[in-house]
């Protein structure tokens, strides 16, 4: 048995019919790309030999009577992979718009509990994407978001994919071994034995705090930051109501070569500044399309990884996170992208002073749970003003092709969960070469996303035609620039290859 942390716990805690909180995403296979033979005994023969790389496989869910302690996680006595591992079919003619459809389905279905919180569905029939051959495959998959975050969610992926069409020897030893359900009497007694721990971890947050404070003090002596919005400053719109059940998917995919060559054109810029721009300015288009672009501009949510060189293998959650003002009042793109460039380098330095990940550890469980549960069956997010307005997630991925089984993995799209209040969710995503731009709302909020996503797609060009063709900028523009801070990426980069620079940008939005 092992406990969940505080902020793992609180995905469970808030999840409800309404509102699952798994991430995810879709995995496309060019039949051109596979075996001659491959199929979905294939695929669950490799999946059935990947198994003992991650405990996540075959973990379920243990709760504590009366929330006196958060969630456990034990080997599940009753494991069967083929509940995981569904064969389904894409309806006809099998074209994006159809696996977009069917996936939304799927994401809005919560996860068994009773069971370990993941499924993979091998989807065939697809049939009419362009670039796809006739008859290649998708897999739809879910993993709650208590198991993993974008992060540790990569590097559970990367289990199951392989860098060479021949799939690796896995010579791990599989140390799996069933557990029994503890009784009530046993959870009880655990949760009283956590107490013990409390006043040390609080000390040590206390000085983390402190330690933070002062270096965010030194750092605004040194150069004036932008502060970053304040929680709940951020506009109303229509993109922070109560969720329903019925989910809204969609996704563009955008050679990677032109965000690198808008980032090289503008000074200081990262690729995460990039990424954002695009987004604001297809918010922009699209909102005003529906005449609800908000007087005030849209604030997000952008999830920063602290998972520590230590911690690297780890899952569950080692996320914090930093609001951005994202200058959707600013009709100009250049502009908008060298504003976003100094507010996300002042949101930067603002979060990191408090470790946000650890607030939720000090809060009793019974009061996270009772509240979690209060604020979404009374529908509170839409009765307040919003935290944030959208939460844009960036999870890097390698720059060459993977495989699964033997078959090349043409794209990813991925998925995030919504809630009351927050009604879309971005995930960003790049792969050989690529980067997608994923859209999870629901139908009473964003019931058109593909109207989003081509106007994402022209943000871009926007942003492109206003940079000069030399790739440098004007004298007004460098004027606008904030200097380039002081990069500390590289630290968390030495496991990685030096090919995955670009990637790993996405995942904290530090600059190289």
């Amino acid at each position: 048995m092992r406990p969940l942390s505080a902020l793992d716990a609180s995905f469970i805690y808030l999840e409800s019919y309404r509102s699952p909180m798994h991430i995810g995403g879709i995995y496309l296979l060019n039949a051109t790309d596979a075996p001659p033979d491959y199929d979905y005994r294939t695929f669950r023969a490799h999946i059935e030999s990947r198994l003992p790389l991650s405990r996540v496989f075959r973990e379920r869910l243990v709760e504590v009577p009366l929330n006196l302690s958060h969630p456990y996680w034990i080997n599940d006595p009753e494991f069967e992979l083929d509940f995981h591992l569904p064969q389904i079919a894409v309806p006809r003619p099998g074209g994006l718009a159809q696996l977009m459809d069917l996936a939304a389905h799927i994401f809005g279905r919560p996860l068994n509990r009773s069971r370990p919180l993941w499924e993979m569905y091998f989807v065939d029939g697809v049939d009419g994407i362009p670039g796809l051959a006739a008859g290649s495959f998708a897999i739809i998959s879910k993993i709650h978001h208590a198991s993993v975050d974008g992060g540790s969610g990569a590097e559970l992926m990367a289990a199951l994919l392989d860098v060479t069409p021949v799939p690796r020897e896995v010579r791990q030893k599989d140390r799996w071994r069933p557990e029994k359900i503890p009784g009530a009497a046993t959870m009880i007694a655990k949760a009283y034995a956590r107490l013990g721990g409390k006043p040390m971890e609080l000390a040590r947050f206390v000085g983390e705090v402190a330690t933070g404070a002062r270096k965010l003090a030194d750092a605004r002596k040194a150069k004036p930051l932008n502060p970053p919005p304040l929680p709940l400053t951020a506009p109303r719109s229509v993109l922070n109501a109560a969720v329903s059940a019925h989910r809204t998917f969609w996704a563009v995919d955008i050679e990677f070569s032109r965000i690198r060559a808008v980032k090289q054109a503008v000074p200081s810029a990262t690729v995460n500044d990039v990424m954002l721009a695009l987004c604001a300015g297809g918010l922009r288009e699209y909102l005003q399309s529906r005449d609800a672009l908000p007087v005030r501009p849209l604030v997000a949510m952008a999830p920063i990884s602290v998972r520590k060189e230590q911690q690297k293998g780890e899952m569950g959650n080692q996320v914090s996170a930093m609001l951005v003002n994202l200058e959707t009042r600013e009709a100009d793109a250049l502009t908008r992208l060298t504003k976003i460039v100094g507010n996300t380098r002042g949101s930067k330095a603002y979060s990191g002073a408090l470790p946000a990940n650890r607030i939720t550890e000090f809060i009793p469980s019974e009061t996270a749970a009772l509240a979690a549960r209060l604020y979404t069956r009374t529908k509170l997010g839409e009765k307040h003003r919003p935290f944030f307005n959208l939460a844009i997630t960036n999870v890097p991925g390698p720059p060459m092709p993977l495989y699964l089984a033997g078959a090349r993995v043409s794209q990813h799209f991925g998925t995030a969960p919504i809630m009351d209040g927050l009604g879309l969710t971005v995930v960003i995503f790049s792969y050989a070469g690529r980067v997608s731009v994923s859209l999870t709302s629901c139908r009473e909020i964003v019931p058109d996303p593909e109207r989003l996503g081509d106007a994402i797609q022209r943000s871009l060009g926007e942003l492109e035609a206003a940079i000069p063709q030399t790739g440098s900028t004007n004298d007004t523009t460098q004027a606008m620039l904030p200097e380039p801070p002081v990069s500390d990426t590289l630290q968390r980069l030495r496991e990685a290859t030096q090919a995955l620079d670009e990637s790993m940008a996405l995942l904290d939005g530090k600059d190289r």
